[in-house]
């Protein structure tokens, strides 16, 4: 049996020791990456998949139930992903009057201020949330990191010019953007790459995001065109 002297016993420990832990911080490396670029994607497709299996083995009535249940809680997640700028199946101007017209239309939930001005305040909620994720990102990581994500799909030049623009204007951008048609989000990721206090975004983004969904909400039950405005 060889016995080795304590010195070169040390030195391999080390070694080995060094080796494994390279060796653990590439695997979490690795999970972290997995889990940013496609966690959301699992997510998804996880729902999708349930939703599925529950029509089959339930049937229709068991999901539709469960649909006027939790109706608000899928209108959370979905203006989740939207603030997230992950939302490519549908365009997120659609999805208060898609509620509101709901709302109004059938007896999913009850037509009334009460019921709108909950749409509404589900909707602020989860597009802040969404979009203070991306901003975290931003600030923490940086713009390569998001750039080389594959669900990000602001290129490089383009992303430039939204800079350009918020080192112009400021943080008064965000809200206003947020107002927008075809601009929402897009100075996300310039605010956390300017490192803005979190509270000030969080603010910024909640008050554009309650401007934009309001005023899409008030269109879709006519009051602009009755005039009451």
């Amino acid at each position: 049996m060889a016995v080795f002297p304590v010195p070169e016993f040390a030195l391999l420990t080390l070694v080995a020791g060094l080796g494994a832990a390279a060796l653990s911080a590439e695997v979490r490396d690795r999970s972290r990456r997995l889990v940013v670029d496609y966690g959301v994607v699992v997510v998804v497709l996880s729902i999708v998949a349930v939703g599925v299996w529950l029509f089959f083995n339930h049937g229709a009535d068991f999901v539709e139930v469960l649909l006027r249940r939790y109706w608000l809680l899928a209108l959370f997640g979905v203006f989740v992903l939207e603030g997230a700028m992950v939302l490519y199946f549908a365009p997120s101007e659609s999805l208060v009057p898609v509620a509101v017209g709901l709302a109004s239309t059938t007896d999913v939930a009850p037509a009334g201020p009460v019921t709108y001005a909950t749409i509404i305040a589900v909707s602020v909620l989860g597009a802040t949330l969404g979009q203070y994720l991306i901003f975290l990102l931003a600030k923490r990581w940086g713009r390569d990191f998001l750039l080389e994500r594959p669900w990000f799909r602001i290129g490089d030049e383009r992303l430039a010019k939204f800079e350009a623009w918020f080192d112009k204007w400021g943080p008064i951008v965000v809200p206003v953007s947020n107002t927008m048609l075809f601009v929402r989000g897009m100075f996300i990721v310039p605010a956390g790459i300017a490192e803005m206090r979190d509270r000030t975004f969080v603010v910024l983004s909640a008050l554009g995001t309650l401007s934009f969904e309001t005023i899409l909400a008030l269109l879709t039950l006519g009051v602009f065109e009755l005039g009451i405005l």
